[in-house]
């Protein structure tokens, strides 16, 4: 019985993890609104590059400054190990 209520409890516990990302307080443009969603992927490329689509449809992204600003939201809210992905993506759309 202790170790049923134990598990128990566990499990309750896992279900209480959340995880949440900020926006560096240096975004002021288009992006200072703009939520952060944190996602584990099995596949980060492809991923990333939807990801990077549907903010440049939502945000609406006018010139190159503010593209700059959104590959600098990726790179800053990320860890290196993703990084390499993330230049790929915005790569393969600029192409």
């Amino acid at each position: 019985m202790v170790n049923y209520k134990g598990k128990k409890m566990l499990k309750h516990q896992r279900n209480r993890v959340s995880f949440s990302a900020n926006l560096p307080e240096d975004v002021h443009g288009a992006f200072a609104d703009s939520t952060c969603v944190v996602k584990y992927s099995m596949d980060p490329l492809t991923d990333i590059r939807e990801s990077i689509k549907e903010m440049v449809k939502n945000v609406g992204i006018k010139d190159w400054k503010e593209m700059e600003e959104l590959v600098y939201c990726y790179i800053v809210l990320n860890s290196e190990e993703v990084h390499c992905f993330i230049k790929e993506a915005f790569l393969s759309l600029c192409s």
